[in-house]
C-alpha cells in the first residue's frame, strides 16, 4: 500500500519509473499531478469488494495501486496548462495553411470512464507566427488527458490554437473510437466518432476551409 503521505506523480510521458513502481510509491513520468492515492486505493478496494470480490485474493492484492497509477497517467493533463505548449513560437511571414495530420491520442469519456481513442487533425493559418510541430502534439495529449467528451476537446484545442498562436484560422478535427459504445450499451463496435470545430478564415471563407479539408482528407 502506499503511505498516507505519498502522492502520486505523473505526467504526460507513456513511460514509468519501474523503480518507483517497485517500491510502491506512485510513478514519475514527467509533469506533476498529486492526488490522494490512499483514498483513490480505498476507493478501489471499497469496489472490488461491492462486486463481490475478494481483495486480498493474489490476482487482486495490486490492483488498486495498479488502477491509480493507471488513473494517474491517463488524466495527467489536468495540471497541465495547453498555453505552456503554444508560448514560444517562432517569426516567420508564412501565409499559407500548416496542417498536421494523424495526431494519435487517447482520453477518458468523464461519463463512464471509459477511454476513446483515435486521431486529431490540426490545421492553423498563421498571422506571421509559427509553433513547432511536436507543440500540436502536446497540445492535443494536453487536453485528451483529463476526463472528456469529444465535442468539448475539439473546441478546445481550436481555441486554444486562436488565442495563443494569434492564427488567422483554425479547423480541428477529431475522429475516435469510444469504448462505451463498443463494449456496452447498443455494443457498436464499429462505430467511430467524427468532431469538428471551425475558427477564424476557416469559418468566414468557404474556399480557405475546402483546401483545408481537401489537405486533411489526401490519401497518405
Amino acid at each position: 500500500m502506499i503511505a498516507d503521505a505519498d502522492l502520486v506523480r505523473t505526467g504526460l510521458s507513456r513511460s514509468v519509473r519501474k523503480s518507483e513502481m517497485a517500491a510502491g510509491r506512485g510513478c514519475d513520468v514527467g509533469s506533476l499531478i498529486r492526488m490522494d492515492a490512499v483514498r483513490a486505493e480505498r476507493a478501489v478496494r471499497d469496489l472490488l469488494e461491492a462486486l463481490g470480490e475478494d481483495p486480498d485474493r493474489e490476482g487482486l492484492r495490486d490492483t488498486p495501486s495498479r488502477v491509480v497509477r493507471m488513473y494517474g497517467e491517463l488524466l495527467a493533463g489536468l495540471e497541465t496548462d495547453p498555453a505552456e505548449h503554444l508560448s514560444r513560437t517562432f517569426d516567420e511571414p508564412y501565409d499559407e495553411i500548416v496542417l498536421l495530420r494523424d495526431i494519435e491520442f487517447s482520453s477518458l469519456c468523464e461519463h463512464h470512464l471509459l477511454p476513446f481513442m483515435g486521431r486529431a487533425h490540426l490545421a492553423y493559418l498563421p498571422n506571421d507566427r509559427v509553433v513547432g510541430l511536436s507543440k500540436l502534439a502536446r497540445t492535443v495529449e494536453a487536453f485528451a488527458r483529463r476526463p472528456q467528451v469529444q465535442e468539448r476537446m475539439t473546441a478546445q484545442i481550436a481555441d486554444a490554437l486562436m488565442e495563443h498562436l494569434n492564427a488567422k484560422g483554425v479547423l480541428a478535427i477529431v475522429e475516435s473510437e469510444h469504448l462505451c459504445m463498443k463494449v456496452r450499451g447498443v455494443n457498436q463496435p464499429n462505430s467511430h466518432m467524427v468532431t469538428s470545430a471551425v475558427r477564424g478564415v476557416f469559418k468566414t471563407d468557404p474556399a480557405a476551409r475546402v483546401e483545408a479539408l481537401a489537405l486533411i482528407n489526401k490519401p497518405r
